[in-house]
């Protein structure tokens, strides 16, 4: 698939800026301006009537303080309906980013799917580095399973966690740390939204798989997410790179997991995380759906008609409501 070419904030911000910042307030202050504002502004125009969504804040505990979560929910005539839940963890390398990142697709999809949502707002490293940002998602999806009636939730209907590249990669993590956590027993996942994510760190290949494992080399350069700008996250994240709830792959067993919805883009550094981790997946007997997108570059489905179209027939795939 070959999404419509424009320029995409990430670009714009890496155009800007070729170097990686090392000072991580200038870093933040650099995302909000070249991705959050930029892409807030693209999706305002987009985004359906006031009313027929609600939106709540709430504060979560989690392990030395609490975070923030924000709860999306379709208004709708019956108000005794339910619905599936999305759980979305944002991106930006478990450094930059906030629950405003996407916010406005998300509501899109909240009322364009019948589909609650509650977007997680971790704590950042490197004030909090692993296993905090882990740990405070794991708390979130907990929350979540906890309180349906504020959602207006029925997990039966879909339980689904998610989010894009960094947010994938706690996503993937937590996947498996939900399979393993007698808490969800009766509530288990259902699906997984893995959007541009890493799955295991550069350092950590394993050996079965490294030959498969090009794109790390082969896009390294290429914008807006450079090996550099990439190495420069994991030093702050601080996490071991063999650590499996940093590099899911390594786990000794992925069966069980519930089905996973991917996108990859072919010129992003990433990309191969995706494709070898949807071969194990399958390999383990997980049901799998691939998007791959060979013109494009990481991040470049915030101003893509092309892939935000494919993500709701994706998340229709994960609800059980296409084939």
């Amino acid at each position: 698939m070959a999404p419509e070419t424009t320029t995409t904030p990430a670009n714009a911000e890496s155009s800007a800026n070729p170097s990686p910042p090392t000072d991580i307030e200038q870093a933040r202050a650099l995302f909000d301006q070249y991705i959050v504002v930029p892409t807030k502004a693209i999706f305002e125009s987009t985004l359906p009537p006031r009313e027929t969504y609600a939106v709540n804040d709430y504060n979560v505990p989690a392990e030395g303080g609490e975070i923030l979560v924000r709860c999306l929910v379709p208004v709708v005539e019956d108000e005794q309906e339910t619905f599936p839940v999305l759980v979305y963890i944002h991106g930006g390398g478990m450094c930059v980013g906030n629950v405003e990142l996407d916010d406005y697709p998300l509501r899109c999809w909240c009322v364009r799917n019948k589909l609650s949502v509650v977007i997680v707002d971790y704590r950042l490293a490197p004030e909090h580095p692993f296993p905090i940002p882990i740990n405070d998602c794991h708390a979130a999806l907990r929350w979540t399973a906890s309180n349906t009636s504020l959602l207006k939730a029925d997990l039966s209907k879909g339980f689904i966690v998610g989010g894009h590249s960094s947010g994938g990669n706690l996503s993937a993590a937590l996947a498996h740390m939900a399979r393993d956590d007698p808490f969800f027993e009766g509530r288990r996942l259902t699906g997984q939204f893995l959007r541009e994510a890493g799955t295991c760190h550069h350092d950590a290949y394993p050996d079965k798989y490294k030959s498969k494992f090009r794109s790390m080399e082969e896009n390294k350069d290429q914008l807006p997410i450079t090996k550099e700008k990439l190495e420069q996250v994991y030093e702050w994240y601080n996490a071991p790179p063999s650590d499996p709830r940093f590099s899911p792959l390594l786990i000794s067993s992925h069966e069980g997991l519930p089905r996973a919805y991917f996108q990859a883009a072919g010129l992003d550094l990433l990309r191969d995380d995706s494709i070898v981790y949807a071969e194990v997946l399958r390999e383990a007997g997980v049901k799998v759906k691939l998007d791959l997108y060979p013109d494009a570059s990481h991040g470049f489905h915030f101003d893509s008609p092309t892939i935000s179209r494919d993500v709701e027939e994706g998340l229709r795939w994960l609800l059980n409501r296409t084939s």
